[in-house]
């Protein structure tokens, strides 16, 4: 009787040491190159070129009132004119709402002026304020 349960035991190791193996399907090409990069250039619009002047660059942020200094370098800048800020980690458009220069509002921020800027996000000392 030892014998049997022997050969059983052996029949059993034998059994787990055999692999399973699976067979997968292999990938179905669908399309050339030549007819996936044509679709590909027929989806791709043609975007309307914005023009961009630096008019101005960020001197300091005031984190409480989520304000931004701002000194005016060209031109004029006014309430309701579209900027965009940019910077090595800020990248945003907004509409001016609120200017301010010495703590009283003004409608437009001349050349060489220092204005402050009321800001969606933070923004760093030394980006730049684009015009758009």
């Amino acid at each position: 009787m030892a014998k049997k349960k022997k050969v059983k035991a052996k029949a059993r190791k034998a059994k787990s040491r055999v692999k399973k193996t699976v067979k997968r399907p292999k990938a179905v090409k669908t399309r050339s190159r030549k007819v996936a990069s044509r679709k590909a250039r027929k989806v791709v619009k043609k975007m309307p070129e914005i023009t961009l002047e630096k008019i101005g660059e960020v001197t300091h942020y005031f984190p409480h009132v989520k304000a931004a200094a701002v000194l005016i370098l060209k031109d004029s800048l006014s309430v309701g004119d579209q900027i965009y800020i940019k910077g090595h980690t800020t990248d945003f458009k907004e509409k001016v709402n609120s200017m301010q220069m010495d703590r009283v509002s003004i409608q437009i921020g001349a050349k060489g002026q220092e204005i402050g800027l009321l800001v969606k996000k933070r923004v760093r000392i030394g980006d730049s304020v684009y015009k758009v």
